[in-house]
């Protein structure tokens, strides 16, 4: 069976820290089985002066048993510093870079991201020269249809970005935005290698929903497996932003439920 399960580190970003901090939780993700992760949101790597940097990082996976699939940097740093960029990510061994969206902080719409695709041209072209594939990460805003019945930010990307912008899809996020995320898969088939997922459980007694580990909450996912692989997705990175438990415990069960359906 091909390893395809990957840990989000923003899961247990609350466990970064330090870099002590980080080597026992690539220690506890290895031992779930694991064998994989994304890099981001790893307190201990941040700033001017960070206590880890992608060498020690690197030595960390390979003591681990994991590989770094996929990161988050920010985008301004993709694009002032793009050789920076490439070389840190030649260190951690890793050639799939990836941003967390262009921000909500403006309103959305179709001609900003268009702009956006305009402005990542070029660093998407440096990054694929120096062996490495960019991709955009979606939460529910790019959703966002601008005109009734017309197409939304993500229409754009995937519509017009090319074969050369990746689509990091978050499938949790398609489905709350009311979107069915296979037939999204279905329209990026062989530019999703790593996605992100988790599940979306109704709370007891409330009229609300919230994230869950995947097998306990309502997501359909026999038919999101099947569309996956349809799609060509290669690695399924596990990201639950909020837990409501242990999420180590949370990540476990999502592993255990996920090899359960022969991934």
């Amino acid at each position: 069976m091909t390893d395809k399960l990957a840990v989000q580190m923003f899961t247990v970003r609350e466990h970064t820290k330090t870099a002590k901090d980080l080597a026992e939780t690539m220690r506890r993700i290895r031992e779930m089985g694991y064998t994989a992760v994304q890099m981001s949101a790893i307190g201990c790597m941040n700033g001017e002066a960070p206590e880890v940097d992608a060498a020690m990082a690197r030595k960390m996976l390979d003591d681990h048993g994991l590989k770094c699939i996929a990161t988050h940097r920010p985008w301004p740093n993709l694009l002032t510093d793009i050789e920076s960029e490439i070389a840190f990510h030649h260190t951690l061994g890793c050639d799939f870079a990836a941003i967390g969206g262009i921000g909500s902080e403006v309103p959305e719409t179709l001609q900003r991201y268009r702009d956006f695709l305009a402005e990542a041209a070029p660093v998407i072209e440096k990054l694929k020269a120096a062996g490495m594939r960019f991709a955009h990460h979606n939460h529910s805003h790019e959703f966002f249809r601008p005109e009734v019945g017309g197409d939304c930010p993500e229409d754009v990307l995937i519509n017009e970005g090319g074969p050369d912008l990746f689509l990091e899809l978050d499938l949790y996020w398609i489905e709350h935005a009311g979107y069915n995320c296979a037939r999204i898969l279905e329209r990026c088939h062989g530019r999703v290698p790593v996605i992100h997922i988790k599940d979306k459980e109704v709370v007891e007694g409330k009229n609300e929903t919230r994230m869950a580990p995947i097998g306990e909450g309502n997501l359909d996912w026999d038919g999101i497996i099947a569309a996956c692989e349809a799609a060509g997705v290669r690695w399924y990175a596990v990201e639950q932003d909020q837990c409501f438990r242990d999420p180590f415990d949370c990540l476990r069960a999502s592993y255990d439920f996920l090899r359960t359906k022969g991934l």
